[in-house]
């Protein structure tokens, strides 16, 4: 039945208006049976489908589905070489997905992406709203003989892959927080998460998942929980090509993985500090339960972050930054 789904999507992704007879002869069923199951197919992927008595149907909006075929075309060496795209209509997360291939002897440039995730993962163990046909949900699984203590300022270059994929896709306003969510005017626009795992002196592997904001209309505000925007607000013109972006973010993810084989951080640091978009406000640094206020001040040379607090410089490697400081208390409050 999921096929069927897939089928009928695959046949008004155009936008374009297709009969049911059309659409039955495509499907293998009766006319009679048409009308349920395109309303099944919106029901099942979330997509609005417009049908009018003798007109036909139509998707609300068109959709650029995803082709392995397309985005190989579109990339560049060496990733062209490298990378070996796989494309699925359904999965419960890409970086799962990669995860387990790796368990079983994937290659190192396997690349696999989603039309949708029905358990998608973010950072600090959040989910990531996965709506089918509008987004990038793409995970690169990468080996390397160096040991897993040595990729810890992995995630700092792949969060400059990404930031540079958008704004050579012409985002301008593009910036870093700490350590890899790429935002545009303070919302966020892409996420990474990185799982990594070998033996203590090598070999390791890491898949590199990025979800990237395309195209969210279908979304309700309430569903996600901080600020976000997506590609296509941002550049304020019409759907971006999913394909083409998809072909650009591969690309800037093998250079940066094969760079960082051969130099590791310090080929990125100045990169990320010029991208970063918080350096001088007052933030908090979330760690458990534990709320560290201060200043931000940067990145030092191995990626860690910098925080001017009420008892000096420190430096952290691992925790979440929030940009809504602690409050500070109002004195009259008690006398209300």
């Amino acid at each position: 039945m999921q096929d069927r789904h897939l089928q009928i999507v695959r046949l008004l992704a155009d936008g374009e208006r297709h009969s049911g007879e059309v659409i039955a002869a495509e499907l293998g069923i009766s006319r009679s049976a048409v009308w349920k199951a395109v309303q099944k197919a919106g029901e099942r992927l979330g997509l609005a489908i417009e049908a009018g008595r003798g007109q036909g149907y139509r998707l609300a909006r068109p959709i650029e589905l995803l082709d392995a075929d397309i985005i190989a075309a579109h990339l560049d060496a060496p990733a062209a070489g490298i990378a070996d795209i796989q494309v699925h209509a359904e999965l419960d997360s890409t970086n799962s997905h990669l995860l387990r291939a790796a368990s079983d002897g994937g290659p190192s440039g396997l690349v696999c992406l989603a039309e949708r995730q029905t358990a998608g993962r973010g950072r600090q163990g959040r989910s990531w709203v996965s709506p089918f046909g509008g987004n990038l949900y793409l995970s690169l699984l990468w080996r390397y003989a160096l040991a897993p203590a040595e990729l810890g300022g992995l995630s700092l270059a792949a969060g400059v892959a990404v930031a540079r994929t958008l704004i050579a896709a012409g985002a301008e306003g593009i910036g870093l927080k700490w350590p890899n969510d790429v935002h545009w005017r303070r919302r966020k626009l892409a996420g990474l998460l990185l799982e990594v795992a070998g033996e203590a002196q090598g070999p390791s592997q890491v898949v590199v998942g990025v979800g990237v904001n395309l195209s969210m209309d279908r979304v309700p505000a309430a569903a996600i929980e901080q600020p976000w925007t997506d590609l296509e607000q941002v550049l304020g013109g019409p759907r971006v090509g999913r394909n083409a972006v998809a072909a650009a973010l591969i690309g800037h993810l093998v250079d940066t993985l094969e760079r960082y084989g051969r130099d590791g951080l310090a080929a990125f640091v100045d990169d990320w500090r010029r991208l970063d978009a918080y350096q001088g406000e007052t933030v908090a640094l979330i760690q458990g339960t534990r709320r560290i206020p201060g200043v931000h001040a940067g990145i030092d040379t191995h990626g860690a972050l910098l925080l001017d607090t009420a008892d000096g410089r420190q430096r952290f490697n691992a925790g979440e930054v929030s940009l809504k400081p602690a409050p500070v208390a109002d004195a009259g409050a008690a006398k209300r």
